[in-house]
Formats: C-alpha cells, structure tokens, sequence
C-alpha cells in the first residue's frame, strides 16, 4: 500500500479553530492527505471552506450525508479512506454512525457525544462494523504523559494514593458568547454543547489524563458545578472529590473562569513511595518526587535513554526542541493512520500503534460529564460513578 490515506473531514470551515489543528496533525507525517470535505452546514460556506484548502470543487461537499454517499460511489483507488469529525458536541454522532455504516472508519474530537445514550449507540455501530475508531483526547498523545503512564503501571511509586489533576482556563470570564464569539457561542448553547460546558469541554480531559496516567478508574464522586456568566445556562467551573477503585482519593477541578490562566491542564499523582507532576503549558517535563531522594526531572528528548520504549516512540525530535499540543494530536493521528493501514493490509497492527483513546474512552468521559452534573444537582455526599 505505497501511498497516503485519504481523510474526508466533517466541520472545520471558516472561523473554526480545531479542524485546522486536526489538519496540521493528520499532516505532520506525510501518511494522510486531505482529499474532501463537508466543513459546514451551510453549503455555500462548505465550498468556499473547500476552495481555501484548495480542494476540487467536486470535492467540497454541501454535507455531511452527500460527501458519505458520493465518496462511497467513487473507485476505490479514489474514494476517502477514513472521515475526521471536527464539529461541535451535537454533531459528532450522525456523521461517524453514517460513515461506519457505509464501511468508513472514523477518527472524531472530543468529547465522543452529546450525551452517554448517544456514545452507547454508537459504540454498537463500531463493534457492528468492526471499523476503527479513534478519539482525539490529544493530550494523551504527549511524550511525558506516556512516560508517567509506565512509571506507574511499574509500579515505580507504589500502590497510589492521591491523585490531584487541574483544567483552569480563564477565557469565559466575561460573557463573550454575547458579543457572537463563535468558540463561546456553542460551548455555553445547551443544544449544541450538551448539559455540560466546563465539564465538558475540559474537564473531561482532566478525568481522561488521571485515568490514563494512573490505569485506575473513578468509582464515586462529589461535584459542585457552578456557572457564574451572567445568563450561562451552563457550568463554566467545577471542583469534584473523587474516589478511585483502588481506593486512591481525588481532586479534579476545571474553570473557564479563572481569570488569567490560559490552559494549565496539570496533573499530580502520589504513591506509597513518591510521585509525580507534569504541566501541559511545560510538556517536555515530567517532575518525579520521591520520599527519601532528591526530586528527578525527566525531559523527552530523541536522546534520552532514560525514557520508556512508548514514551520514545512518540518523541520526534533532539531534547530541547520543544513538543507538545499539535504534536500530541499528531502521534493519535500516526497511531490511528498505522493502525488503519495495517488493518487494510490484513495485518496485525504494531502494539505501539494502538495506543490511542478509542470508544470505551469516549463513554467514559460521558459518563463523568452525566455523573458530575448528577452529583452537583443532588444532596447525596458520594454519588457513584456508573454507565
């Protein structure tokens, strides 16, 4: 199979930030080409999206459904290979149910749904289909944060304790939605983002790090969801107590309201015998923290022997040249691209390869967004986590 993978994209157009962050990672290895597109609901403005990206005319479809049909209908030597899905929250199941059914695989951004019923159907779509599917929780794609994960899974520190992970972002201070600020607009409109906006939108990151890094999952927690936008119908801050099933304890808080941060997304884990830290503002750098020796500062780096086989396998250049946000996206992009080329090969996909967030991630973070909305509307002090 000498040649790129072809992506269709759903959503990304004009005036839309994430779709060309998913463009500039899907390209950063030279496995995937972006050949179509319906990157809007609005026709007119999917063709023009499609002509600034210098796309076929013929290719830059008015919707989702058409570009899926006629795609389909095009030789195989021709047609799109997988479809990216880059829309807001409501739009992310339609497009990737329809894509599987007519045999296409799909990577889309998070969070995987508008609500844990829709992930539920669409994780029976893919085990139905038996296609790949893969989620764009990019920062497990950092270097250090694979790094923390085998530290862990080692059993460096011991069994774990505590785990304290941070989502603070301050850019919804002032309610910009009402100046038709289009980023703020659908992640604060109850119709577009679901029941959720901070929890949602970050927090579930936040759950996805502290399960990823840790390989333990939420068991319960208690949450207090707060929207302080004047108007905001929904939460633009969190901070929830957690319980892990192993029986660690928890802090996970995210705002879009404090003032002054940018995106701090930060994680702590403590163990019986030491722990960690990583920022993802300094994402080169992961902090380990033992009881009876000096603190040890891990740095990526293509040098460093050091470092895990699969923190090394998604290092990309000399140690001092700093990686991170649209690197991280990139190598789940690399990962899926292999894994998808393997597949269509009748192989087995490189176990590396297949580290990327997939469905049951997806329904995870779901379930975290319902349960932390559940928990703050409820007097119950722990409220479980379930699915």
């Amino acid at each position: 199979m000498n040649r790129r993978l072809r992506m269709g994209m759903v959503g990304g157009g004009r005036g839309a930030f994430i779709g060309g962050v998913h463009r500039i990672a899907a390209a950063i290895d030279g496995e995937i080409d972006l050949v179509c597109g319906a990157f809007s609901s609005s026709p007119e403005k999917s063709k023009a999206s499609g002509a600034d990206l210098y796309l076929p005319p013929e290719r830059a479809y008015g919707s989702y459904q058409e570009m899926i049909e006629k795609e389909k209908e095009l030789p195989e030597g021709e047609r799109m290979d997988f479809v990216s899905i880059v829309t807001p929250n409501h739009m992310h199941v339609p497009p990737a149910k329809m894509a599987l059914e007519n045999g296409f695989p799909v990577i889309c951004d998070k969070p995987v749904a508008f609500s844990l019923e829709e992930a539920k159907e669409l994780k029976e779509v893919i085990e139905r289909t038996g296609l790949t599917f893969a989620l764009t929780h990019n920062y497990t794609g950092y270097p250090m944060v694979k790094q923390a994960r085998d530290m862990v899974k080692e059993g460096k520190f011991g069994k774990i304790r505590k785990i304290v992970v941070e989502y603070p972002q301050g850019w919804l201070s002032r309610t910009v939605e009402k100046e038709d600020y289009k980023q703020a607009v659908w992640r604060t409109d109850p119709k577009q983002a679901g029941i959720s906006s901070a929890m949602g939108d970050i927090g579930t990151h936040a759950e996805n790090l502290a399960e990823y890094i840790t390989g333990l999952q939420i068991k319960e927690m208690c949450a207090d969801l707060t929207s302080f936008g004047e108007g905001r119908e929904l939460d633009d801050d969190g901070n929830i107590l957690l319980r892990f099933d192993n029986g660690a304890r928890g802090v996970l808080h995210a705002s879009q309201i404090a003032a002054g941060e940018v995106n701090d997304l930060n994680i702590r884990v403590y163990g019986e015998k030491g722990g960690l830290e990583w920022h993802q503002q300094i994402p080169d750098v992961l902090t380990v923290k033992w009881l009876d020796q000096p603190d040890h500062v891990y740095r990526a780096g293509g040098d460093r022997a050091y470092l895990s086989e699969s923190a090394m396998a998604h290092v990309r250049i000399p140690a001092g040249h700093p990686e991170g946000y649209l690197e991280g996206f990139a190598n789940i992009y690399r990962n899926f691209a292999m894994t998808l080329r393997a597949r269509m090969q009748g192989q087995e996909p490189n176990p590396q390869h297949l580290d990327f967030p997939d469905i049951e991630d997806g329904i995870r973070g779901m379930a975290f967004i319902e349960n932390a909305v559940a928990s703050s509307k409820s007097d119950q002090k722990w409220y479980p986590f379930t699915i």
